[in-house]
Parts: C-alpha cells; structure tokens; sequence
C-alpha cells in the first residue's frame, strides 16, 4: 500500500471533502439543466463529474485507501476534464432545436 505522508494531511482532507460537496453540487445542477436542455450541457456535466471523481482520488490517495484505483480516477477525471474542453466544439455543428 503506498501511503503519502503529507504535511497537513488533515487539512488537505477537510479542503478535498469541501470539494466534493462542491463538485456534487454543481454536478446536481448541471444534471437538472442537462434535462431541460436535451444535454446541450454536457461539458458542464463532465466538468462536474470530474471534479467528484478528482476529489474521490486524491481523497484515497491522502488517506492511504485503495491507491490504484485512485490513480484510475485521476486518470479518469483528467479524461473528463480534457472531453469536457471539446465538447463544445462538437455541439457547434449540430442543428438546433427552436
């Protein structure tokens, strides 16, 4: 198990926890807007469920839990973020609804 000895790991806990929340949030309201919108959002929804997945892994990284598959999550979330960037790109060419 590879455990990180980090100075002020109890703050840095606290800090990706508010994270969390936060990225819950946001990603609660994106999903909601995404519905009245036919997901013309969707980098707002990879944007949220990244931020839960990036504090999901550095969560287990600090505390020393499940540290592959915390590394998969940061991978995933640096996935989510870069899909998020050109998405609206793709949305550009699509024909809208009036």
């Amino acid at each position: 198990m590879l455990m990180i000895e980090v100075p002020g790991a109890t703050v840095w806990i606290w800090i990706w926890v508010a994270l969390l929340l936060l990225g819950a949030g946001g990603l609660a309201g994106a999903l909601s807007w995404g519905l009245r919108t036919r997901w013309r959002n969707l980098d707002e929804v990879l944007r949220g469920l990244g931020t839960v997945s990036v504090s999901c892994g550095m969560l287990l990284l600090l505390l020393g839990w499940a540290t592959v598959f915390a590394i998969f999550l940061l991978f995933i979330s640096l996935a989510m973020f870069v899909g998020a960037a050109f998405i609206p790109e793709l949305f550009k060419y699509l024909p809208r609804d009036e």
